[in-house]
C-alpha cells in the first residue's frame, strides 16, 4: 500500500505541563501517557481544552501510569476526551495506517495500569494486531530510552518480544523521562517522547517522525 506523507509529532509525559510545551504542526498528534499529575478528572478536562486548541487534523492519545481515573474511573474519564482518540488496547486506522494504543507496563512500585512481567503482560501485548504501522504504548520496550537515572533497565523484554513479531514502522512511548531519544530495533524507529525531564521540568521538546 502507498501511503501519502504525514508527520507525525510524538509527545509524552507532560504530566500537567502541557502549555509550556512547543507542539509543532502536523498531521498527527501522539501522546504516549502521564498526561496528568495524578489522574484526576479536572486535570483531564484541562488537557482536552488544550488539545482542541492545536491544529492536527488526527490525534492519539493512551493514559500511563499517573493518569488514575482512566483504570479506575475509565468509562468517565474517556468522555471527557473529546478532542482526540483516545485508545486503551485497541487500534484505529489512520490515513490507511493502523495505530494501535496500549498504556501497560510492568509493575512499577503502585501506579496505574501495572502488570506483573512474564506471562500477565505478554498476554496483554499479543493483542497487538500484526498489522500494526505505528505501535503508541506508555512504558518502553527493553534496551530503549529505558535506562533509569539510577542504571536500572526498565523497559520490557516481552514488548521487545512482540515488537520484533509484528514489526511495526514506529513505536512511541515514554514513561522513563530519561530515556528521551530515538532508537532503532530493526526496522522499527522507536520513540521515546517524553518532554519532562527528571526533574519535571518541560525541556524535551516533541519528536517528530516523518512518514513517507
Amino acid at each position: 500500500m502507498t501511503w501519502a506523507p504525514l508527520r507525525i509529532v510524538c509527545i509524552s509525559d507532560t504530566h500537567g505541563e502541557h502549555e509550556r510545551i512547543a507542539v509543532p504542526p502536523g498531521d498527527v498528534l501522539i501522546h504516549a501517557g502521564d498526561l496528568t499529575g495524578l489522574g484526576h478528572m479536572d486535570e483531564i478536562s484541562v488537557f482536552n481544552v488544550w488539545l482542541g486548541r492545536l491544529p492536527h487534523r488526527h490525534k492519539i492519545v493512551i493514559a500511563g501510569n499517573h493518569d488514575f481515573a482512566f483504570e479506575r474511573q475509565a468509562p468517565e474519564a474517556e468522555r471527557l476526551i473529546t478532542n482526540a482518540i483516545y485508545l486503551r488496547d485497541r487500534a484505529v486506522g489512520i490515513e490507511g495506517l493502523t495505530v494501535y494504543g496500549s498504556p501497560w507496563q510492568p509493575w512499577f512500585y503502585d501506579w496505574a495500569f501495572n502488570l506483573r512481567r512474564g506471562a500477565e503482560i505478554a498476554a496483554r501485548w499479543a493483542r497487538i494486531p500484526q498489522t500494526t504501522d505505528i505501535l503508541v504504548t506508555h512504558g518502553p520496550p527493553a534496551g530503549h530510552g529505558d535506562r533509569t537515572s539510577s542504571g536500572q533497565v526498565a523497559g520490557c523484554k516481552d514488548l521487545l518480544d512482540r515488537l520484533g513479531q509484528v514489526r511495526p514502522r514506529l513505536h512511541v512511548f515514554g514513561h522513563i523521562h530519561e530515556g528521551y531519544g530515538t532508537t532503532l530495533e530493526g526496522n522499527t524507529t522507536c520513540i521515546n517522547a517524553s518532554c519532562l525531564d527528571l526533574g519535571y521540568k518541560p525541556v524535551n521538546a516533541p519528536v517528530v517522525f516523518d512518514w513517507e
